[in-house]
């Protein structure tokens, strides 16, 4: 018999619904396994990382320079963000997250990556709304935005964030990168064609990569969506 053990380690009231951070001891896999739920709905686990560290992966690839400043939004468990400071061009990274909770779990090392990702002097973690950041004027200008808040550009997690996924959204969000600069999405759903015209629309080249990954749940392969467009 399996057992699988859960141990609360936050819990707190949101404007978008309780958001709870929990780790599960999966004794068939033999692993620590680290949840968060927002509301009814599971965000994200530890146990499927491949497209989070792809998003930074492929979203770097197609930045060009040897210095990088980097721009994340929705810090999560952090994989993403750990993933863009392998790249030793990457010179600083912001990261935005609309929750202090989340920004709390990893400043108080609850993750397994909070003490890498809290201890470089390139990470600044920034308590702030992404979107709206996106609608302002810039301030700083970076060379690479990375978001993964969203399920994907066509089911959100608030009404609000809608518009970023629209021409005029993407146009806002452009004029926070710097020429050539790179826009890398992750999405839960297949490549969308109306997004990818979206994306043609504002930025000269995009493309949609199919990202897979084994399963342990379900025993076969599952697969997300990363988007990577540049001016």
């Amino acid at each position: 018999m399996v057992i699988a053990r859960f141990e609360e380690l936050d819990f707190q009231p949101t404007p978008m619904g309780d958001l709870m951070l929990r780790r599960r001891t999966d004794a068939q896999l033999g692993v620590d396994i680290f949840e968060v739920k927002l509301g009814e709905e599971f965000l994200m686990s530890s146990l499927f990382t491949v497209a989070e560290e792809e998003l930074a992966t492929l979203g770097l690839a197609s930045a060009e320079g040897d210095v990088l400043a980097v721009l994340v939004g929705g810090l999560g468990l952090g994989y993403t963000a750990i993933a863009a400071l392998r790249d030793p061009r990457v010179s600083s990274m912001t990261v935005i997250d609309t929750m202090p909770a989340v920004i709390d779990w990893h400043e108080r090392g609850l993750l397994p990556v909070s003490d890498a990702l809290t201890s470089d002097p390139r990470t600044s973690l920034v308590l702030d709304d992404f979107f709206a950041v996106m609608r302002g004027e810039p301030g700083e200008h970076y060379d690479a935005i990375l978001l993964d808040v969203d399920h994907s550009p066509r089911h959100q997690l608030d009404a609000s964030h809608a518009d970023l996924y629209t021409e005029s959204g993407l146009r806002a969000l452009a004029h926070h990168l710097t020429d050539g600069g790179v826009f890398a999405l992750w999405s839960d759903d297949p490549p969308d064609d109306d997004f990818m015209a979206t994306l043609s629309g504002v930025f000269s080249e995009s493309r949609a990569h199919v990202v897979d990954f084994d399963n342990p749940l379900t025993g076969g392969v599952s697969s997300n969506t990363v988007y990577v467009a540049r001016l």
